[in-house]
């Protein structure tokens, strides 16, 4: 069952950016003033001002919501909350069947993704039955999940709480599946991507990233 790896409270309710020639996953998980907070390979968000860089990543500006950045010479435009984009995408990239994503902080590997059409960042977790979501995600994706089935899940912090759900949609990139289960439990700083979604794929793993490829 799913594993909750950290106590504090946080989503990434972001826009990605994937630039394929560095493996590179920018989000904006939100706005401080006018520092624009970049997620970067699934790293801790960090303030980076109009001007500044991190990690490779510079803010061009920050309007409301809305930051422009600049990737290896290219620019472009990202939003809070917003559906995922794909900036600089391998030739012959996904075509509705394919997923890449790219190793991040820790050794593990990320996506940006939509679940029921809302933005969330997943981690994924081949040890876990099926894709686990913190309660308040699963609130803000407007899953009643206390009409779902009560379950117990064990966390790194002892047995807890949980409620096995229905998920209408699961979209990463233009690949899309319907009707994935799903466990709600307490909050986690990403959304873990389990085995209800991978197993509807082949897996090929290499030293810097993830390839899911759909079954027919």
């Amino acid at each position: 069952m799913a594993r909750n790896f950290y106590s504090a409270t946080f989503f990434i309710a972001a826009c990605a950016v994937n630039t394929w020639a560095t493996a590179q996953n920018v989000a904006l998980s939100g706005v401080m003033g006018s520092k624009a907070l970049l997620v970067v390979d699934g790293g801790a968000p960090k303030a980076v001002g109009p001007g500044e860089s991190h990690l490779g990543v510079k803010v061009i500006n920050v309007v409301g919501e809305q930051a422009q950045l600049e990737i290896k010479g290219q620019r472009v435009s990202v939003r809070v909350g917003e559906a995922p984009a794909s900036q600089g995408a391998r030739p012959g990239g996904t075509n509705g069947t394919r997923i890449v994503m790219p190793l991040g902080t820790g050794g593990h590997f990320f996506a940006q993704g939509l679940v029921n059409g809302k933005p969330v960042q997943f981690m994924v977790d081949t040890g876990a039955t099926t894709i686990a979501l913190g309660m308040n995600d699963a609130k803000r994706m407007g899953i009643e999940f206390q009409k779902g089935r009560p379950v117990r899940m064990g966390t790194a912090n002892g047995v807890a709480q949980g409620w096995l759900v229905k998920l209408s949609t699961v979209k990463i990139g233009d690949v899309e599946v319907y009707e994935v289960d799903a466990v709600v439990g307490p909050d986690m700083p990403y959304a873990l991507l389990g085995n209800s979604f991978l197993g509807r794929f082949n897996m090929n793993k290499t030293i810097d990233q993830m390839v899911l490829e759909k079954r027919n």
